[in-house]
């Protein structure tokens, strides 16, 4: 299984400064650049942080099913602030999302969200031989701890092996979680801990893809594809009872 994990800012570009004019920004071009990678890629999973669900920005075109469309995959998304909150009701906000988009038919999806947080979608997907959980975490370390505890509860309750992955903007890299992952018996696949952000100078890990040690990690590379303010990853794995025949990422 390939596994390509991306924050893409909304397809508005990588720009460092002046970030509240995204909400003005169009975004066809860079969308389409974004869409060149990945299908290039030859996913079979994609996880897609901040991506943008039908806002004016895009024309009110949906960015997780147009790039299903463009890759042949299924998706699944849903909008990343509490249900029923204020938020959901403001425009552009009420269109910013998370994604998932699979090769594989999806036998179960279910949206969680955390009871802190201002971003507090958990998209969960159940597949043939493993769950998928993807993530976008608060920017307050206070919060992201009760954030990871509420996503403990929810792995250690998967049937699966899992693959955890997202932003969780763990701005002291992974030592900021170890507990994390040794209570939910996960093991980072970007060994070498490699940053992720800013995409043009990286010096931070803020987005991980994990899994449960049932999962052999077979490769994790991060492409330095500058189209959005984080890197790439693109991890390769080989799930229980499954053997793969590589590829280059």
């Amino acid at each position: 299984m390939r596994f390509l994990l991306y924050n893409i800012r909304y397809a508005t570009g990588r720009r460092p400064r002046w970030a509240w004019m995204d909400f003005m920004r169009h975004t066809e071009g860079h969308f389409n650049e974004i869409t060149h990678f990945i299908r290039e890629a030859q996913p079979d999973v994609v996880g897609l942080v901040e991506m943008d669900s039908g806002s004016y920005r895009c024309s009110y075109q949906n960015q997780a099913a147009q790039l299903a469309d463009a890759i042949g995959h299924y998706h699944s998304f849903d909008v990343k602030y509490k249900q029923n909150g204020m938020v959901r009701r403001l425009p552009v906000f009420n269109k910013q999302a998370n994604a998932f988009l699979t090769r594989d038919v999806i036998q179960r999806e279910t949206f969680h969200f955390f009871e802190s947080g201002f971003k507090r979608l958990v998209i969960e997907l159940e597949l043939e031989k493993v769950n998928l959980f993807l993530v976008h975490l608060s920017l307050r370390y206070r919060v992201r701890q009760l954030q990871l505890a509420d996503l403990h509860d929810l792995v250690r309750a998967a049937s699966k092996p899992c693959i955890v992955a997202g932003d969780f903007n763990a701005f002291m890299g992974e030592r900021e979680l170890r507990l994390f992952l040794s209570a939910c018996g996960l093991v980072s696949a970007n060994r070498e801990c490699r940053p992720t952000y800013p995409s043009w100078r990286p010096r931070r890990e803020l987005d991980f893809i994990c899994c449960s040690p049932s999962i052999a990690i077979k490769r994790c590379t991060v492409p330095r594809v500058t189209l959005s303010d984080h890197l790439p990853m693109i991890c390769d794995f080989e799930l229980p009872g499954e053997v793969t025949t590589g590829g280059a990422a």
